[in-house]
Parts: structure tokens; sequence; C-alpha cells
């Protein structure tokens, strides 16, 4: 059961093969049985892939979340939804297109710098489908190395990618 003194974290959920949106509620699902309570969901954006060429667009969607997970066991509760939703991943390959990504945004105000994982996301002050959807339940969250907003980095964002909100 969530708690306030569990900490406040935001993931990013993303789809570009199979059925994007059932892809999207059975990440969440997965993760709920995995004490990684969902208290927030943004609207399911679409959007092109970002850095390489893919048939289909991408479905993303912001989570506020509640977890007892430590930054590396949640990393590792992702990866391995991931891994049971059937993303393969290579090392050294770069992008490519896949059923279900699970990012870790925010974990509370926390700095991680591990081999294996940076938190705050080191791009997502780059990246608009990121945070349109984050800016959707988190607009005052405060990017806690840039010491602004997410609306802040949102309307300072170079990245001119369409993020188109779905019904």
């Amino acid at each position: 059961m969530a708690t306030a003194l569990h900490p406040l974290v935001f993931l990013l959920l993303g789809s570009n093969m199979g059925c994007r949106r059932q892809l999207l509620r059975q990440a969440c699902a997965m993760l709920r049985q995995r004490d990684v309570w969902v208290e927030r969901a943004s609207s399911v954006y679409e959007s092109a892939p970002w850095g390489f060429e893919a048939e289909q667009h991408f479905l993303n969607m912001a989570l506020q979340v509640r977890t007892p997970h430590s930054p590396l066991r949640l990393l590792a509760v992702a990866q391995q939804v991931e891994q049971r939703m059937g993303r393969a991943r290579s090392a050294g390959a770069g992008y490519s297109s896949r059923p279900i990504d699970v990012d870790i945004l925010f974990y509370g105000h926390s700095v991680v710098s591990a081999p294996q994982l940076a938190v705050p996301h080191p791009r997502l002050h780059e990246r608009r489908f990121a945070l349109v959807p984050l800016a959707e339940i988190a607009p005052n969250m405060v990017h806690p190395t840039l010491r602004k907003t997410v609306a802040q980095l949102l309307r300072e964002c170079r990245d001119t990618g369409s993020v188109v909100k779905l019904e």
C-alpha cells in the first residue's frame, strides 16, 4: 500500500509495436503487481520515434507512482516488465522499436548516477514526447539539477517533434 513515506516517482511508458494502447494498460497492471502504485496517469500521446526511423509512431503516457523500491530496484522491476512484455535489448544497438519502454524520469528529488541508471532522466529536457505528458500531470515538479519546473522545460525545449493527445 502506497503511503506518503514512499517517494513520488514519475515514469514514462512508450510503445510502438503491436496493440500499443493495450500494451500501455498491461504495463500499468504489471507495475501495480510489483508494488509500483499508480496515483495519476496522463493522457495518451502519439509521437514519431525519436532518434531512429520506424514504421509505427509511439504512444506515450506519464505516470505518477509511489513505490517502496529503491531507484536501482525500480529499474530492475521496469526491465522485468519490459522483458515479460517482449522487449529484447541488444547491447550498443541504439534506439529501436519496442512493445514497451519504461523510463524513470524522476525519483522524488533524488539524483542518481550509476552505470546502469541516471535520474533524473538525462535527456528528459530534450524530448517533447516525454515533457508533454509529464507536464499534464506534474507541471510544477522541479527538475533537481536544472532547477526548472517541467512546464518551464517544456516551454524551452528545442525539440519540434509533434506530440498529439489522443482521445
